[in-house]
């Protein structure tokens, strides 16, 4: 078992057991998003630790976190200041992260230089229902070397992550080929003025449209 179908709702529902089971034993995971293909665990410090390793990435530039409903935030301990709690209103589930204050129940390589940690309510639906089986947010980071291209489809992270793969480390979900999609647009909310980090799927005009003197 190395790579599973996960386009249909009848694969997506097939896989959820084993992932879940692959999650909880320490594995890591590749999977389409409504963005690109991400890499994820569990957000235990010796997952986190080991999709760092995978990854290559550098200590100090931690992963998101991937939810399932706003009350799996506020259950890890994130916190809603009001700029966030309109934007998560207005723009959740979708292409937005929000860096939140709080979560000190997450591992502390998950908070980012800001003090907080990046959150989104993933809109693609095969995912957020594997989340709300596995009853607990998945780490993400696109599914690429650091610098490199970010994967289209299944063939190019079997070739970036063989080893992880043949090893039986990382397990693959194929939901085809992804369209040239922007990634998410992150905000800072860990203050009451939210600060833009990364342009991406939602523009800013659309934000200030949207929730008015509370986006950036």
């Amino acid at each position: 078992m190395t790579v599973l179908p996960f386009l249909t709702a009848a694969d997506r529902t097939t896989a959820q057991p084993a992932v879940a089971a692959h999650l909880r034993g320490g594995g890591l995971l590749a999977y389409p998003t409504e963005t690109v293909y991400g890499l994820g665990s569990r957000a235990a410090a010796q997952d986190v630790d080991a999709l760092s390793a995978l990854k290559g990435r550098p200590r100090g530039k931690p992963f998101l976190l991937l939810i399932a409903g706003r009350t799996m935030a506020e259950g890890a301990g994130l916190q809603f200041l009001p700029a966030a709690h309109a934007l998560a209103e207005a723009f959740w589930p979708g292409p937005l992260t929000l860096i939140l204050p709080g979560g000190h129940r997450l591992p502390d390589s998950l908070r980012g230089p800001e003090g907080g940690i990046a959150v989104r309510w993933t809109s693609h639906e095969g995912i957020a229902a594997l989340i709300a089986f596995l009853g607990e947010p998945l780490t993400s980071t696109s599914a690429n070397r650091p610098g490199g291209p970010t994967a289209p489809g299944v063939g190019a992270i079997l070739h970036t992550f063989r080893a992880a793969v043949d090893g039986g480390r990382l397990l693959v979900l194929d939901g085809g080929v992804l369209g040239n999609v922007p990634p998410s647009t992150v905000l800072d909310c860990t203050t009451q003025i939210p600060r833009l980090v990364r342009d991406g799927a939602i523009p800013r005009s659309e934000l200030q449209a949207r929730v008015g003197s509370l986006a950036p």
